[in-house]
């Protein structure tokens, strides 16, 4: 069993005057921020001062592209052209670092939001086409996927650095997917469940599905989403649920390549 293990969060997805999600909070508790790069959610101010916030905190930073889809929080199916889908990519993550330089620190990882993750986690060519244009602007990217997916296949296929993800918040199909949000039970809101729920996992080294079936599977870094209304109360229960069961949280290496 690893003892240690990676508390990422979705954040910097406010724009303009429109607040979702309480970042300041939460980067207090997490050791790795997803900042959303404009196209599902953000704007350069946001993603100035998240990433700011996130290098005074001392969290590792990663870029968090989605479909250029703000009206529907890039959780909305698109069919993209794979050259399109490349250069989507390229552009979200090229205005991440530059960012993040301005401000004086890195984009360490990439992982793909909403919709466009959902679809490369059962779609080879599709992570493919994503995981590529990112590593053209930086070979040495952690790869942040979604554990015991086709994300996971691809990332090993290209050797390249890479971490494997569960959510604290999210329920699991059979087959290693999330259970749509549309469904009862898709969403975790109690913290008094995602805490001892996700121990389980880790100590487990495995995926607890809804119908109790595990997936053993690499479990570098869990996932809470900072839109969640209880995402801070989420993050300190699994936090503190970790460090009881001795596990150690801090920013994973993604050296599996």
């Amino acid at each position: 069993m690893s003892k240690t293990v990676d508390l990422n969060a979705d954040m910097g997805e406010s724009f303009g005057p429109w607040t979702m999600g309480d970042d300041a909070a939460l980067l207090k508790v997490v050791s790795s921020a997803n900042i959303a790069c404009g196209f599902h959610a953000g704007d350069p101010d946001v993603m100035a001062a998240t990433m700011a916030r996130a290098r005074d905190h001392g969290v590792g930073i990663g870029a968090h592209p989605g479909f250029d889809d703000l009206q529907g929080f890039g959780r909305r199916r698109m069919q993209v052209p794979q050259d399109t889908l490349a250069n989507l990519i390229r552009y979200q993550l090229g205005a991440a670092q530059g960012m993040a330089r301005a401000a004086g620190t890195e984009v360490r990882h990439l992982k793909l939001h909403g919709a466009l993750s959902n679809m490369a986690s059962v779609d080879h060519a599709m992570a493919r086409a994503c995981y590529e244009a990112a590593l053209e602007l930086d070979p040495d990217l952690i790869i942040m996927v979604l554990a015991a997916t086709a994300m996971e296949e691809v990332v090993r296929e290209l050797g390249c650095n890479w971490c494997g993800e569960i959510f604290a918040d999210r329920a699991y199909n059979d087959d290693g997917t999330l259970v749509d949000r549309s469904l009862p039970g898709a969403v975790i809101h109690d913290p008094a469940l995602a805490g001892p729920r996700i121990l389980q996992m880790v100590q487990e080294g495995a995926i607890i599905t809804e119908s109790g079936a595990r997936i053993p599977t690499a479990i570098d870094t869990i996932c809470l989403h900072g839109d969640t209304p209880t995402a801070v109360e989420l993050a300190r229960a699994v936090r503190r649920a970790l460090s009881e069961g001795g596990i150690e949280v801090r920013a994973f290496d993604g050296r599996r390549g």
